[in-house]
């Protein structure tokens, strides 16, 4: 097949990491495989002053920032300038695939000699920040979705009336992510991911982490982020932060924790919960995305309401106080829960979902050739 993934504005993000991963795997696997994206945005003054006082730096519009596509080999072409993908930039082709909401748009709007057209949702994106009645009209769209969780097919099912749609979970790559049995840490060591969507919950796991540091003295903290710190979410007094830190130093960073904390208020699928379980680290994860139907409180890990910053808290402590023996045991189960399927399988799931999308859509059922 000829295959055209319509990103947008790539970067270091998980969503950017698993369309990169599936456009080098249908690359390997013999189809012909492009992704098309535009460069940044120029950022307006307000945005500016907002990174200033934030304390990051006054960025700069030319300041091109890495992404999960830098030294892949896959075909990436990046538009002259930041502007809605449109035919002339696509090439005729079998499947042309949208990854979010704006890309939805787009894609909505080609030809039908680009291909089936098909949406592939890593998220319900409804959110205050966004247009949120572009981004609800994007779900009604005639594109055959494509979707990370069961739970993101039974919204298109309920809320939008699409019955159609497929499930390709995400996986971990076991060749990157693992680490040999081990005991504690020598001193009790927490991470967890630095982003500041508001979705991620960062202020409840600062304010767990506040907690904790009352009742265990000397806590380590370890976290990464492809953005610098904030004024206004200021990391723990001594909390030793990776910024943007190469994919094979990641391993290293989830397994040097004795857990791993993810405090989402809202998460599609959450990969980097999945990442460090491979790397034997159990997680103190909210009832969202994959760790709701994956993480069994007291085995792999445990499971926590979401804002509820008090449980985050008692989890990650009660993690902490367990025997060396005790948490071995639950760092093996954590193993265990991640060890079921591959990126490969996935990716095979995914060429299957797409052969779906040709089938309707040569029948007329949705939008495309």
């Amino acid at each position: 097949m000829r295959i055209t993934f319509i990103q947008p504005t790539v970067d270091m993000s998980g969503g950017t990491k698993v369309v990169a991963i599936y456009s080098k795997a249908l690359a390997q696997m013999g189809h012909d495989v492009r992704v098309i994206s535009p460069p940044a945005r120029s950022l307006p003054l307000a945005s500016k002053l907002r990174s200033w006082f934030d304390g990051l730096g006054w960025p700069s519009d030319q300041e091109r920032q890495p992404s999960h596509y830098d030294g892949s080999g896959i075909d990436h072409h990046v538009l002259d300038r930041w502007r809605p993908v449109t035919d002339n930039d696509v090439w005729d082709g079998d499947v042309v695939i949208a990854t979010w909401w704006e890309t939805a748009e787009w894609v909505n709007l080609l030809g039908r000699k680009k291909g089936a057209k098909v949406y592939f949702v890593q998220h319900h994106e409804i959110f205050p920040y966004l247009p949120v009645e572009r981004c609800r009209a994007t779900y009604s769209f005639p594109l055959h979705k494509i979707v990370v969780a069961q739970w993101l097919k039974d919204v298109m099912n309920l809320q939008y009336g699409d019955r159609i749609v497929d499930v390709v979970p995400n996986s971990v790559d076991r060749s990157q992510f693992f680490a040999p049995a081990r005991g504690k840490q020598s001193y009790p060591t927490v991470g967890f991911l630095y982003s500041t969507a508001s979705w991620k919950g960062l202020d409840v796991t600062l304010a767990a982490i506040r907690i904790l540091r009352e009742r265990i003295r000397d806590l380590r903290v370890v976290t990464f982020g492809s953005q610098r710190p904030t004024n206004h979410l200021p990391l723990p007094k001594g909390a030793e932060f990776h910024l943007a830190p190469p994919q094979h130093q990641i391993r290293d960073l989830y397994s040097k924790c004795d857990a791993w904390m993810t405090s989402s208020r809202s998460e599609g699928f959450n990969l980097p919960a999945l990442e460090a379980m491979a790397c034997r680290t159990p997680i103190v994860a909210t009832r969202t995305g994959w760790p709701e139907k994956s993480v069994k409180t007291g085995w792999n890990g445990v499971l926590v309401n979401v804002d509820d910053v008090s449980a985050v808290a008692d989890g990650v402590e009660w993690l902490l106080s367990r025997t060396d023996a005790e948490w071995q045991a639950i760092s093996s189960a954590a193993y265990t829960t991640s060890s079921t399927g591959s990126w490969q399988e996935s990716a095979q799931m995914f060429e299957r979902a797409l052969k779906h999308a040709c089938d309707r859509a040569a029948q007329g059922k949705l939008a495309g050739t």
